[in-house]
């Protein structure tokens, strides 16, 4: 029997070997994959995860079945971590395992801090994004690195994201939509 509180270890595991695996095959076919089919495949990963946590898991056990809430400090409450926080979890473990790539989620009204545009480079993103909802790929050099950055879209997926950005006491908005742009996902890939 599986408990309510090894759901998100589980997904967050089985995400990142999922990602893992996908760096591992564009690693050794360097020369058949660009950086943007590279990034088009991982936010491919991020994103079916991120909608079936979300949908699947934190909509489910906390607006259908009001078992356990989705809480900022899940830890804490013994509450499920936010899908914002498994997002960056799952990229913190991505950082720590040297993938050769990173990624972060931002917007333009992040409750957390951590989650706005620290550069030039993802302000245009995300401006991009939220403007036509189209992906964004870009260039940029930070600390003498050469990046390639790609934007996709962060929709408003389920209830349980609109309600918990609406409802937030530090969200700079409150009137946002399900199927909304809320932010967007960043990949950065170095690149020569």
């Amino acid at each position: 029997m599986h408990t309510i509180s090894s759901i998100p270890k589980r997904f967050l595991f089985s995400m990142v070997l999922i990602v893992i695996s996908s760096i591992s095959i564009a690693s050794e076919q360097k020369k058949q994959f660009s950086a943007q089919q590279m990034a088009d495949a991982i936010f491919s990963v991020i994103e079916s995860d991120r909608t079936i946590y979300t949908s699947t898991v934190v909509n489910r056990l906390q607006n259908e079945l009001e078992i356990i809430e989705a809480h900022e400090k899940w830890q804490q409450e013994q509450a499920l971590p936010l899908p914002a926080q498994m997002l960056r979890m799952g990229a913190e473990r991505v950082n720590e395992n040297n993938s050769g790539f990173s990624y972060a989620l931002l917007s333009t009204w992040p409750i957390n801090p951590q989650n706005k545009p620290r550069t030039e480079q993802e302000t245009k993103a995300l401006q991009s994004v939220e403007k036509d909802g189209k992906n964004y790929y870009g260039n940029e050099s930070l600390d003498g690195v050469n990046y390639f950055i790609a934007a996709y879209a962060d929709k408003a997926t389920s209830e349980a994201c609109v309600q918990c950005h609406n409802k937030h006491k530090d969200s700079p908005r409150d009137n946002f939509k399900l199927n909304e742009i809320m932010g967007a996902v960043v990949i950065r890939i170095p690149i020569n």
